[in-house]
């Protein structure tokens, strides 16, 4: 497994219940992205607005004693005196935006699968050595949303459109984050609102993907954080301009996304974004340049 990816059974294998919930050890984890079991709790503790009870949690005494006598740990000992952590599908979703790395997303694409494979083996009746049950039917529904994102990653496919509710940040945050690493050479952002968060957001661009920010502003605090930002990164131009008021993002001058909410207000209130048809996109990129 040291170059390989991991075969979906032998994840499956290594999901527990806990808590009514299905979950993987960061033991386990930290194996499969190939990172010691330390620096994945180090990323995870850097970020834990990405990481509430409900993606992450440390086991209890009682819930290793559980695990050992199901050979799920070999013994206590094992653990180095340490309780360790169990990450729900959730919180795998969220590592891979801490451990950024290419086996990172590919993994926990492959792992988030396994949790719906599983899932819907229980959906479907069949045994699944009493490890995992019915979870609720509104969850199970966010989940396959989730599985469908990093499906479409994987395989190299447009993400058509997203629709996110008041307080969806993080999965907001993460759907935009995919969109700008599928860039391979070029972004153009048109947006009024900007401030240093996005410029942040778009560091997580490619490699000599260049970046082109279209906005209205000219306050004294966007001009410093530019001024800043082009101190450090070569690669962008700002044009200043009246004519735009939705937000557009435009990915290797071919595809046109038109989302409803400024990128740094991502889940403050309910958006739509969009990938525009071809026709209406290449009519839109000529105008604009």
């Amino acid at each position: 497994m040291k170059n390989g990816l991991i075969p979906e059974n032998n994840i499956i294998d290594l999901i527990y219940e806990l808590r009514e919930t299905p979950v993987m050890l960061d033991r386990d984890l930290a194996t499969f992205y190939q990172v010691k079991s330390t620096r994945l709790r180090e990323q995870v503790k850097r970020n834990p607005k990405r990481f509430p009870d409900d993606f992450m949690f440390q086991l209890r005494e009682e819930e290793v004693d559980l695990l050992v006598s199901q050979n799920a740990i070999p013994s206590k000992r094992a653990l180095g005196g340490a309780l360790p952590y169990a990450f729900t599908e959730q919180g795998v979703a969220a590592i891979s935006s801490v451990l950024t790395s290419e086996r990172a997303i590919d993994v926990s694409i492959i792992i988030i699968r396994s949790f719906v494979a599983l899932r819907k083996s229980a959906l479907n009746g069949r045994s699944l050595n009493s490890r995992i049950s019915h979870l609720e039917k509104a969850q199970i529904k966010t989940e396959s949303q989730l599985d469908k994102i990093f499906t479409a990653l994987n395989n190299n496919k447009d993400i058509q459109q997203g629709v996110f509710y008041k307080g969806q940040i993080f999965d907001a945050y993460s759907f935009i984050s995919n969109i700008i690493r599928s860039a391979n050479k070029s972004i153009t952002l048109i947006d009024n609102y900007i401030d240093d968060s996005v410029l942040t957001l778009m560091n997580k661009r490619n490699k000599g993907v260049s970046l082109k920010i279209i906005t209205r502003s000219k306050t004294k605090q966007f001009r410093l954080d530019i001024s800043k930002y082009k101190a450090q990164y070569s690669t962008i131009s700002v044009e200043y301009d009246l004519d735009f008021h939705d937000r557009f993002l435009i990915l290797d001058q071919e595809k046109v996304y038109h989302i409803g909410a400024s990128l740094k207000d991502l889940g403050n209130k309910c958006f739509a974004l969009s990938l525009l048809e071809k026709q209406t996109a290449d009519i839109f990129i000529k105008y604009i340049n």
